[in-house]
């Protein structure tokens, strides 16, 4: 039966077989929002998609509907075009600026071409004519929590590609009791829910092991963003990390849902947490304890299901002594820590290390050495690398650009009689591109040194030019 006017008392589904639920899906857990006046169809809708594992959120009317939108965030809604007074088609578009990648449903009773087609106009995913059964719902569920995962995907490893590294650096194998411990500490807290505070110096691979922890959770087909907190100023970082309202400064001249609601459902990398600022601190802490934040400009109180994973190179709890850092958010953050070693107390991991990553920039480059000297693998080994393996990273790319011999030998790294590490940027007359130069160069500064600040202080630019320049290089 329909909702059609000659129908007094609707029932929305009809049962696929009589007597016979629909079978559960298969799909992970979707955030759902049901926008109907209907009583019996709201409840029978939240029924049909709680049965298969969805959480569900059922509403009346279109004001229900975007306070429910702007507290949380949904992945796909179901929309009755008749909703009383108001018209579910004028209700897509609203969702939408809050939510833009939510899947939206029409539902409706009134079926034609007209309105399927103004409905995809406005934003609608599908299209579901009244009366359909448990099975029919299914599969429009289903196809589209599909396109929400894929399109999660996407972004993941779009985001991936524009990080630095690749190669061995994401090889997470070692013989190294101490690496050996962390990565196994990492697999055995990952499938919970539990924040994770990564520590290590600059370069031991905290974002490699942050991403390890998202891929063996449950959430690993949701979405794992990246904050570098020393990249942005406190404004810049704050609507970055919550979100804005337009106009809620100059230049926001349209919303931004921030990386917290991109995230739903997936993990909030906060890189270099450290250098969080002061201001931000109680902000953070309140998310971090009750998943709750607002947005620039917005007084709405909006709530996320996200995991956090922090990293760190810097002393916390010196940084809670001398004022810089707030003791409770520490607490807080510290739930399970996972501390890496510098790769000075893991030589036995040098060789293979240096290795996969000749063997990574070979796919660039089939030119590329095939290997090490004998006496190359002892000096990579005896060097105390203070920049860990993003330094090594560097050298063996820039002896790789630089060598023309089958074989990397002492002389292509430059580390021999206590040549500092910043040797492993190009010498003035390299024949390389002038662009080239200065990537090489950035990385160099930023392997040898402490924190964003004192890298932009090296190059004499500000963090921001820096940080345009690391997403430009891919650093």
């Amino acid at each position: 039966m329909t909702k059609a006017p000659s129908s007094p008392a609707p029932v929305p589904i009809q049962p696929a077989v009589p007597d016979e639920p629909a079978p559960p899906s298969q799909n992970p857990t979707a955030h759902v929002l049901v926008v109907d006046d209907e009583p019996n169809i709201r409840k029978a809708l939240a029924a049909a998609l709680e049965s298969e594992g969805h959480a569900v959120a059922a509403v009346s009317n279109s004001a229900d509907a975007l306070q429910a939108a702007r507290r949380r965030s949904f992945d796909l809604a179901f929309v009755d075009l008749q909703l009383g007074v108001d018209k579910g088609l004028d209700l897509i578009p609203a969702l939408l600026v809050d939510s833009p990648w939510m899947k939206i449903v029409v539902i409706t009773a009134y079926a034609s071409i007209d309105t399927a087609v103004e409905s995809v106009r406005r934003g609608a995913t599908d299209y579901l004519p009244k009366p359909f059964t448990p099975s029919q719902l299914s599969v429009v569920t289903e196809k589209v929590v599909a396109l929400r995962a894929l399109e999660q995907k996407v972004a993941n490893l779009q985001e991936a590609l524009g990080d630095a590294g690749g190669g061995a650096e994401a090889d997470l194998s070692s013989g190294s009791p101490p690496m050996q411990r962390a990565v196994s500490l990492a697999r055995q807290v990952a499938p919970s829910d539990a924040t994770v505070l990564i520590r290590g110096e600059s370069g031991t691979g905290k974002g490699v092991i942050a991403k390890a922890v998202h891929a063996w959770s449950e959430r690993s087909g949701r979405r794992f963003a990246t904050v570098a907190c020393p990249s942005l100023s406190a404004e810049l970082l704050e609507s970055e990390l919550f979100g804005h309202a337009r106009g809620s400064f100059t230049g926001a001249v349209r919303d931004n849902p921030g990386r917290i609601a991109a995230s739903e459902g997936g993990t909030l990398f906060l890189d270099e947490i450290g250098d969080l600022p002061l201001s931000l601190q109680p902000k953070l802490l309140r998310f971090v304890q009750d998943r709750e934040y607002e947005r620039v400009g917005d007084p709405v109180t909006r709530k996320a299901d996200v995991r956090v994973v922090a990293a760190t190179n810097i002393d916390l709890e010196e940084a809670v002594r001398a004022g810089r850092f707030r003791q409770d958010l520490l607490y807080r953050l510290n739930v399970i820590q996972i501390t890496l070693p510098p790769l000075r107390e893991r030589r036995e991991d040098i060789p293979g290390l240096a290795q996969g990553l000749l063997a990574h920039f070979g796919r660039k480059n089939p030119r590329v050495p095939k290997g090490f000297t004998p006496a190359a693998v002892n000096a990579l080994r005896a060097y105390d690398w203070p920049g860990n393996v993003r330094e090594l990273r560097n050298v063996i790319e820039r002896a790789a650009i630089l060598c023309r011999a089958d074989y990397v030998g002492v002389e292509h790294l430059l580390l021999g009689g206590g040549t500092s590490a910043a040797t492993a940027t190009p010498s003035i007359g390299d024949h390389l591109p002038l662009e080239k130069v200065e990537e090489l160069h950035i990385r160099g500064v930023l392997a040898t040194t402490r924190s964003i600040d004192e890298a932009a202080t090296v190059l004499g630019m500000d963090t921001v030019t820096l940080w345009r320049r690391r997403k430009k290089y891919g650093i």
